[in-house]
């Protein structure tokens, strides 16, 4: 009986822990990454879809990106102690040491970059190690530094349909940097509406970010509402350029539109209830215009 208690016991330690392991990789930032890089790759099979390249950039977006994750949280963990919404991850709160994330964070990014390389292109795999680079090298200390880190980041998470889109064209064109923008000008109001609703948590952190340094919130909701304004134009350039279709065109326009009037009530309101609704628009605004993507290219687009 005994033997069966222990047995039950390490059987929901071992549970427990792979828990921890795998909030390290901080799976719904990855899992962004890995939806847009696959998007990427599917974008740029114009003439076929090439599953395996799709697979592939996704297999290695994920690792990379899971341990960019877990090396994020090794930097931050002093600071993410200090907020209560980061305070009961794995490592600050003390469940999984330094020396385990440290190199369960660079065995994944190395796994990624790696199999990047060998089974998409060196491409795509230079592409990674520029997205792991300025995400854990430039942004996240700069966050403890100045606000214009935000800026950095909007380029680290917007280089992964990149990534995809070279493991199929062996390099990036114009029609690819359209998907870049998008990602890029969705991320401050994303980023910044959530910064708004844990601004206390962020100063006591020690963080620079906008939301502490303009307790009024008036540049903060300006920025959100210059780059969800700036979004409507980036979000249309896949048409435009002739990589999506009118469904797309259309539907882009639409939840564009009533992402940027969310945006404007936010300027004028300045409430931690907007901001909320914001940031769940945001969180549902590009897996809406993914999807948009694919069925265009179902009903549109020659294959």
């Amino acid at each position: 009986m005994r033997h069966g208690i222990h047995t039950a016991g390490t059987v929901t330690l071992r549970r427990w822990r792979a828990y921890d392991y795998a909030a390290l990789t901080k799976p719904g930032l990855t899992l962004l990454s890995v939806v847009t890089a696959a998007g990427g790759a599917f974008l740029a099979s114009a003439t076929g879809f090439h599953y395996q390249i799709i697979l592939h950039a996704s297999v290695g977006t994920a690792l990379a990106g899971g341990g960019a994750g877990a090396l994020n949280q090794y930097f931050e963990k002093t600071h993410d102690s200090f907020m209560k919404r980061t305070r009961n991850r794995p490592l600050a709160s003390g469940r999984i040491n330094e020396r385990e994330a440290l190199f369960f964070g660079i065995a994944l990014v190395s796994l990624g970059v790696g199999y990047l390389w060998v089974f998409a292109n060196t491409a795509a795999a230079a592409l990674a190690c520029l997205t792991l680079g300025s995400y854990l090298f430039l942004y996240t200390p700069l966050k403890r530094v100045t606000p214009f880190a935000t800026i950095v980041g909007g380029v680290s998470g917007a280089l992964p349909p990149l990534i995809g889109w070279s493991a199929v064209r062996g390099g990036v064109s114009i029609d690819g940097w359209t998907l870049f923008f998008i990602l890029f000008f969705w991320q401050t109001p994303h980023f910044l509406s959530l910064a708004w609703m844990y601004r206390e948590d962020y100063r006591r952190a020690g963080y620079k970010v906008l939301t502490v340094v303009d307790p009024t919130g008036r540049v903060t909701s300006r920025q959100i509402l210059v780059y969800a304004a700036a979004l409507i134009p980036a979000a249309i350039m896949p048409t435009i350029v002739g990589i999506s279709g009118i469904i797309y065109f259309f539907g882009a326009l639409l939840v564009s539109v009533l992402f940027l009037m969310l945006a404007i009530r936010l300027f004028t309101e300045r409430s931690n209830q907007v901001a909320r609704r914001l940031f769940f628009a945001s969180l549902t605004y590009l897996p809406v215009l993914f999807f948009l993507m694919v069925i265009d290219r179902y009903f549109c687009m020659p294959v």
